[in-house]
């Protein structure tokens, strides 16, 4: 392990953009919007999140079509009036040196009927852990879907967010799809494999279509949900999207059952890393590694080993929003706090120089 320029902290390269590192803020959901629209608030959170030194930020899940649309604070991003916002919330985030993801979903059937008046799935079976049977899509239905994806993501582009994010995973509406339980169509959408990916793949094939060639596009998957979609299927569908366009996967898990996998019953720190690392050697394809992915050591040695492209983290990140800048002390990088902004970085370097002896609260339990 290189201490003096740790693996963590190497730029990356995706298509044309390049991260300044390879620590990515992942989305959490904060219900900051209002009518829909990015809010002053919302804008405050996300520069907070940035401003702690992650090379890449996640929005919280934007929903692209109208039947998705329920009673919670979410940013609907099917709208066009969003676009100003996200111009806003785009330019916050650049300010404090980091790339800006938009993650785009259709919850599907993954609500409560109090949430959503009408819930839309592949097929008329209720979700384990949520109430109401699903209105099963028409073929006009899907269509509108995928068209909604685009749509979303051209207003992204046009506000000048630097990659997108499909989100495929946890039980949501591609997820469904994907699914043997959640999805038992008769059509040319359900039945064998092939078919059940035939939403997925139309959906990154119109977002790509309609994405700036240059800029990266991610897939996230559930690389295993115990429900009959499992790491081979994840790997499968990882090699017929990469030349469609994606550039990333993001490996979580879980999602169609109100639980984690079995292989997963009791999470312990990286227990999703395997399935990008799997992901990423199988299908030739860069990965995003989550998953309980807690410390600097931890994170630092994922990438060295090559089991992953990228680390997120989310719930870590709330925890200690400077997480980044922290890592990259306890990875004996960063003498001079570039990675933060300038007032910070003045401060915290001099005492650094003057008082080395003093540890920051992160390190131990001083004296």
């Amino acid at each position: 392990m290189n201490a003096h320029f740790p693996r963590l902290f190497e730029p990356i390269r995706i298509g044309a953009k390049v991260a300044r590192n390879r620590v990515m803020r992942l989305a959490t959901t904060t219900n900051t919007a209002e009518n829909g629209l990015v809010h002053a608030r919302t804008v405050a959170f996300y520069r907070s999140v940035a401003r702690g030194g992650a090379g890449i930020v996640v929005t919280e899940s934007m929903r692209v079509h109208a039947s998705n649309a329920g009673r919670d604070a979410a940013m609907l991003c099917y709208r066009k009036e969003i676009v100003p916002g996200l111009q806003t919330l785009a330019e916050a985030v650049h300010a404090e040196g980091a790339l800006l993801i938009a993650q785009l979903n259709h919850g599907g059937r993954q609500h409560h009927a109090s949430e959503i008046p009408t819930l839309w799935g592949p097929s008329a079976i209720a979700c384990p852990h949520s109430g109401g049977v699903p209105h099963a899509m028409t073929r006009a239905e899907i269509a509108e879907v995928v068209a909604g994806f685009a749509k979303a993501a051209l207003h992204a582009k046009l506000a000048g967010l630097d990659g997108v994010e499909i989100h495929g995973a946890h039980g949501f509406l591609l997820h469904e799809f994907l699914s043997p339980l959640a999805n038992q169509r008769t059509d040319e959408y359900g039945g064998s494999e092939a078919k059940r990916m035939r939403f997925a793949l139309e959906v990154c094939e119109c977002v790509r279509a309609t994405w700036p060639p240059g800029k990266p596009l991610f897939l996230r998957l559930s690389a295993e949900d115990d429900a009959g979609w499992g790491l081979a299927q994840s790997v499968e569908l990882a090699k017929l999207v990469k030349p469609m366009g994606v550039d990333v996967i993001d490996c979580s898990s879980g999602g169609i059952f109100a639980k984690p996998p079995a292989g997963a019953a009791k999470p312990a720190y990286g227990y999703q890393v395997p399935y990008a690392e799997t992901i990423k050697k199988e299908g030739r394809i860069m990965t995003m590694a989550v998953g309980l992915i807690v410390h600097a050591e931890q994170a630092e040695r994922i990438l060295q080993e090559g089991r992953s492209d990228l680390v997120a983290l989310a719930r870590e990140m709330l925890y200690n929003p400077n997480w980044a800048m922290d890592a990259a002390q306890k990875l004996g990088f960063d003498a001079e706090f570039a990675l933060v902004p300038p007032p910070y970085r003045y401060w915290l370097a001099r005492r650094a120089a003057t008082v080395p002896e003093v540890k920051p609260s992160t390190f131990g339990t001083g004296k």
